[in-house]
């Protein structure tokens, strides 16, 4: 079964044939780097992570080049290195390296390249050179504009007329400009703005020049794919093919344009206005959203839940069900771990075919995960009849075909970190609360207050804490195996023992007790 893809450009499902099986590229529009990356900045992460497992599954790792751009100029990163008072390298370092942090916690595999928008001026200047001299820009005032008249097919990819595409725009009028929709390639920089030297004006590039610039050194003039949220297809991502096409004659830039959807929170759309804008940073390690914080491998099953090209909601409900589903699956790839003989045997990896065939079918995500709840149900049939050949088979195919959608293996070392700093964090409330009530006791007994003083011991005997009274003050003599932290304890023993035998004396695979 062929790969099939939707084409932004064309509006159709297509079948994906490479320029070069050998060499199949991809580019994707990365983060501008002034600040904490939010949810709806990783949903293109994790799709495009998707795509680049699946196209290194049918073409071999070593054929695929992945390329993931990084703005690190910008208005944006000018005005918060300003605010902060640091400077704008300071500025770009740390959230770089925050990003990077953030989707790693996400199960995304680092892009073969990540080039920084600044290390490829050079070439950005040569690739306006080409344009000016072409005639499709011109210079005007130390600024150098693109000439969208000199393109006749300007908007093909967007679909829209000249007239929606100026209502649609943010437009800049400028007395220089032959064409309001003319747009930037190049502009002077202000005083303590970055600049750099150029036949025009000590500036810098604009926007869209850089992504054209940074794909063509690192994938050539026509590549295969390329993708984005949907909010990049106009302006940048119209503009990125004007100016790329200008530049190469013509010759086509990319071959597939692929899009995923909006994001809203709760039904609205997400914005800091309306106090719902939520970073991946603080899903994974603060108490933002539902009072608690989350693993790195359900922010991304809930993401994939959706079809890449749908809107997705992202509510409470669905990342408490999410929670849910792959904590049952997490459970169950734990015990099987050393469980299944053929995952140690260095046998090709495979998938399910029907996991990948919906995979194939344009990354439809929702259809696999629906596929790999067959498997666990194969899986669990074949312990019910102590069928350890087919067991074996269903476990190897449960978690390669996790582990394409980035599920699996992966994110095993990842989640049992942020579940140990999640347990620590927990401990360390528990103490706290024990030593607020311990404190209040005591306060009751001075007090002479015994009835309270009754209560708050029995509450926390009920909890598995048992209290000695010693002359120096009061301490947790005990926490008893049947509160929540001694069954923690008694799992995490457990966790250590042969997963054979337990799965054969004990519960079904990846039944809690």
């Amino acid at each position: 079964m062929a790969l099939k893809l939707y084409n932004t450009l064309t509006r159709t499902k297509e079948e994906f044939r490479p320029l070069d099986p050998k060499n199949v590229r991809m580019y994707v529009c990365g983060p501008t780097v002034y600040d904490f990356a939010h949810i709806g900045n990783a949903r293109p992460v994790i799709v495009f992570d998707v795509l680049f497992r699946l196209l290194r599954y049918i073409y071999g790792d070593s054929h695929v080049t992945y390329v993931r751009n990084i703005t690190d100029v910008d208005d944006k990163i000018n005005a918060r290195a300003a605010e902060e008072g640091v400077s704008i390298r300071e500025l770009t370092e740390r959230t770089a390296n925050q990003f990077h942090e953030d989707v790693a916690a996400l199960g995304a595999i680092p892009p073969t390249h990540q080039p920084r928008a600044t290390e490829y001026v050079r070439q950005m200047v040569a690739m306006i050179e080409k344009l000016i001299a072409s005639g499709h820009a011109y210079p005007a005032e130390g600024h150098v504009l693109y000439d969208i008249n000199s393109k006749p097919d300007y908007g093909k990819l967007a679909r829209r007329s000249l007239d929606e595409m100026i209502a649609g725009a943010r437009v800049d009028i400028a007395p220089y400009k032959k064409n309001p929709m003319d747009f930037v390639l190049w502009k002077p920089s202000k005083p303590g703005e970055p600049s750099w030297p150029s036949p025009w004006s000590n500036g810098r590039p604009g926007w869209h020049i850089e992504c054209s610039a940074m794909s063509e050194a690192l994938l050539g003039e026509t590549f295969d794919i390329h993708g984005g949220g949907i909010d990049l297809v106009f302006p940048h991502h119209e503009n990125e093919i004007a100016q790329s096409e200008s530049a190469h004659a013509g010759h086509p830039f990319a071959r597939v344009w692929m899009h995923n959807g909006f994001l809203q929170v709760e039904g609205e759309k997400m914005s800091k206005s309306l106090g719902n804008f939520v970073t991946i940073r603080e899903l994974l390690d603060t108490e933002n959203f539902g009072g608690r914080s989350w693993d790195g491998d359900v922010l991304r099953f809930n993401m994939l839940k959706t079809h890449y090209r749908q809107p997705i909601d992202w509510t409470l409900q669905s990342l408490e069900d999410s929670d849910r589903v792959f904590g049952r699956w997490y459970t169950k790839l734990d015990n099987i771990e050393n469980d299944v003989v053929s995952l140690a045997s260095g046998r090709k990896f495979r998938g399910h075919p029907d996991v990948i065939a919906a995979l194939l079918d344009d990354l439809n995500t929702p259809l696999a995960i629906s596929e790999i709840h067959k498997i666990e149900d194969a899986m669990v049939d074949a312990y019910s009849q102590n069928d350890q050949e087919a067991f074996d088979e269903n476990a190897e195919l449960f978690r390669t075909s996790l582990q394409l959608l980035g599920l699996g293996p992966d994110l095993f070392e990842a989640a049992r970190q942020h579940r140990k700093r999640q347990q620590e964090l927990h401990r360390q409330f528990i103490a706290q609360q024990i030593d607020e009530q311990i404190q209040a006791r005591n306060e009751a007994r001075k007090g002479k207050n015994f009835k309270e003083a009754d209560r708050i011991r029995d509450e926390l005997e009920a909890k598995g804490i048992t209290l000695k009274d010693n002359p120096d003050g009061t301490t947790t003599a005990e926490v008893r195996p049947g509160s929540r932290s001694g069954r923690d304890s008694m799992r995490r023993s457990r966790s250590g023992s042969d997963s054979r035998s337990r799965s054969r004396s004990g519960s079904k695979p990846g039944e809690q007790g």
